[in-house]
């Protein structure tokens, strides 16, 4: 498993210099959603332990919040990190760091991850629910089966 801190800083590193702006702090925590979710489909495990809440705008890392707040999430690119996962952080930019914040909000409650930890909450309510990493597992799978669908069709 890799350090929160390294990926979260990798990934506002590289937005800054694909897109020339810093990254909101709401896309930051979307894309490593994503990421996360998408190193599931890949190498069948999170790329790391902390747990995603389900706020009302999506999944939240607090100490990630915490971070974001403090300007230190500025670490040097790690080269191992890069190289294990660089078709992964590609992936997700090419495919999500694309897409505006409240976009990848909707994407991310349409996953059954989002919605069972949102049980018991009203829309309004940010609720501090943790994300079973079992119920993002049943998402990768279902994407996963679903691009083989996509590819057996071509």
């Amino acid at each position: 498993m890799e350090s929160l801190y390294k990926i979260a800083s990798y990934i506002c590193q590289r937005y800054k210099a694909e897109f020339g702006e810093c990254i909101s702090e709401m896309k930051l925590h979307k894309l490593l959603y994503f990421m996360q979710r998408e190193s599931i489909i890949r190498f069948g495990e999170p790329p790391f332990e902390d747990r995603f809440e389900a706020w009302r705008y999506g999944p939240v890392i607090p100490v990630v919040r915490e971070m974001y707040a403090s300007n230190i999430l500025n670490e040097n690119t790690d080269i191992s990190l890069e190289k294990k996962y660089n078709e992964l952080f590609d992936y997700v930019f090419k495919t999500y760091a694309v897409k505006d914040a409240r976009s990848l909000s909707r994407l991310t409650h349409g996953e059954v991850s989002w919605i069972n930890a949102r049980k018991n909450l009203s829309p309004s309510q940010n609720g501090k629910n943790q994300i079973s990493i079992q119920d993002i597992e049943k998402d990768a799978y279902r994407i996963k089966v679903k691009r083989l669908v996509k590819e057996l069709v071509k």
